[in-house]
Formats: C-alpha cells, structure tokens, sequence
C-alpha cells in the first residue's frame, strides 16, 4: 500500500507541474529577423542562445542575444567561434561557462556531432570534439544534447537516419563527465525508462537541481507530426524519472524546451505561418 501511494504522489506531483504551465507568450528578440529555434536560456539569465533554420539544405548558425526582460531580449550576433560552414546549432551551457553544441562538421571523419568551448566576452574559444557520446556508427547522430548546469551529466539524443530528413528512431540518454569526454551511464535506459517510447523522443531540458526534465515528442508521420512537450519529475538526481505529462499550454508546431532562471518557466520553439519563433510559458 505504501509504494502504490509513492507512486500516485509521483504521478500526481508530475501531472500538477506539467499542467500549471500558463499564458504562453511570444519572446522578442530586438534586432533580429528570421527563424529562431533551440533556445536556451543561460544559468545565470544573461544570454539567450538559439540557431536559425535547420531545414535541409540552410547552414544553420548559432546566434545570441542579451536579456532586457523575461520576454525581450536584444540580439548581439551569430556567436562568435561556433559556427562553421556546416550545421552548427543546439547550444546549452553550465554554469561555468563552458558551451556544448551540435555540429556536423567534422561527422563524415569522425560520426561525432558534439563539441563544446569555452564563452567569453560573447565568443566560444577552445572548441573541441566532446569523445564518448557517439557510439561511432554510420546514420546514427547526436543530434540533441543539454549539459546540466553542474556541468557533470550530459543529456543527449541518439537518432538513427535514413533517407528521409527525420529520424526513424530517437532516444535520449545520460552521460556522466570524465577525465576524457563523457562515459554514458551504466543505467541511463533505466533512469529514461518512463522517458523514452517507439515514438520520437529528443530535444532534452534539465532544471538546475536535475530533479526535472523537459523534452519534445513526435508522433504520426514525418509529413503530417503530432509534435508535443512533456516534463517528467523525479525526488533525487539518483532516481529514475517519473511518468511525463504533456504540457497542455504549449501546443501547435512546438519544440526544444529550456528552463528559465526562476525554474518556473520554459522557453521553446513554435511554428507560426512558416517562421520559427521563441515562445515562453510559465508554472502558476
């Protein structure tokens, strides 16, 4: 009796965070035009990090801005030191200011996608390929990943490709910091146990004490998705996370959740009229 009451407090507590998130409200960004996708909100609330387009074909770029206000931001620029000729996007960063992103520049010699750097003064330094995250196997990509604001754990997505501009698979899974990358977790499928379904699972967001993560879900098919965030609690960082709930306030063509300072509000993308925009939502 006393575990099936624990477990209907999880789902309940998990149920309450993810349907208190209200009033989604557009984000602008002042000075800059054009699609605005994988937000992510700095640790200490200064910066605003998102890439353009990753359509096929664009040369996606990151890009930052700096905050007047939960809901304004300025724009400064592409972020210097990121970006390369190939794609270059999903930026997240620990509070000591080191930059992890997606890139595919170096993916046909190496079947690695994660690099990280060191920001500075509005620019990443240092840039080098993140080891222990790609499991070194041709059509499988990292192609999502969010370190945690401890900089100790990584959050990140294997998906498998084909031919089609959409993942077959995706699933996300933890790896814990070492002397040379990152070394994924022994139990990570059991941690993501509740996470992770045959549906399309990517585009991870961990709050700042870890106990809460936010990713998106696609269903149907690639031409016509049912696209959805969800959030998903657990009582400690050694713990495996609970059932998620879908986020009932954030609807339409949304994606890539990130947490806001306050940990109460999350940031993502949606789709309106053609053009990726950065939207916000914040818990009651």
């Amino acid at each position: 009796m006393r575990l099936l009451l624990i477990a209907l407090f999880a789902l309940l507590t998990t149920h309450t965070l993810a349907a208190s998130y209200a009033d989604p409200q557009p984000v602008a960004i002042e000075g800059y035009e054009g699609h605005a996708m994988e937000p992510f909100l700095t640790r200490d609330g200064r910066y605003l990090l998102f890439n353009d387009s990753n359509a096929p074909g664009a040369n996606t770029d990151l890009h930052i801005a700096e905050q007047h206000s939960d809901l304004r931001f300025r724009y400064v620029g592409r972020l210097k030191g990121a970006n390369s000729e190939k794609l270059d996007g999903v930026a997240s960063m620990d509070r000591d200011g080191t930059v992890y992103f997606v890139s595919l520049r170096s993916y046909e010699q190496s079947l690695a996608t994660i690099y990280r750097g060191y920001f500075s003064n509005g620019e990443v330094r240092d840039i080098q390929l993140v080891a222990g995250l790609s499991r070194k196997t041709p059509g499988l990509v990292n192609f999502d990943a969010e370190i945690s604001a401890d900089g100790q754990f990584i959050y990140a997505v294997d998906g498998e490709f084909g031919i089609l501009p959409v993942p077959k698979s995706a699933d996300i899974f933890i790896a814990r910091r070492s002397t040379e990358g990152f070394v994924r977790l022994s139990d990570s499928d059991r941690m993501l146990a509740a996470i992770n379904t045959p549906a399309l699972e990517y585009a991870p967001a961990i709050s700042a004490d870890s106990l809460q993560l936010c990713f998106t879900r696609m269903t149907g098919f690639w031409l016509w998705p049912k696209l959805a965030i969800l959030c998903a609690t657990r009582r400690s960082p050694d713990e495996p996370f609970d059932t998620p709930i879908v986020v009932d306030a954030i609807d339409g063509f949304v994606e890539a959740p990130s947490f806001g300072v306050d940990g109460r509000s999350l940031y993502y993308h949606r789709k309106v009229d053609g053009i990726h925009s950065v939207w916000r939502v914040v818990r009651q």
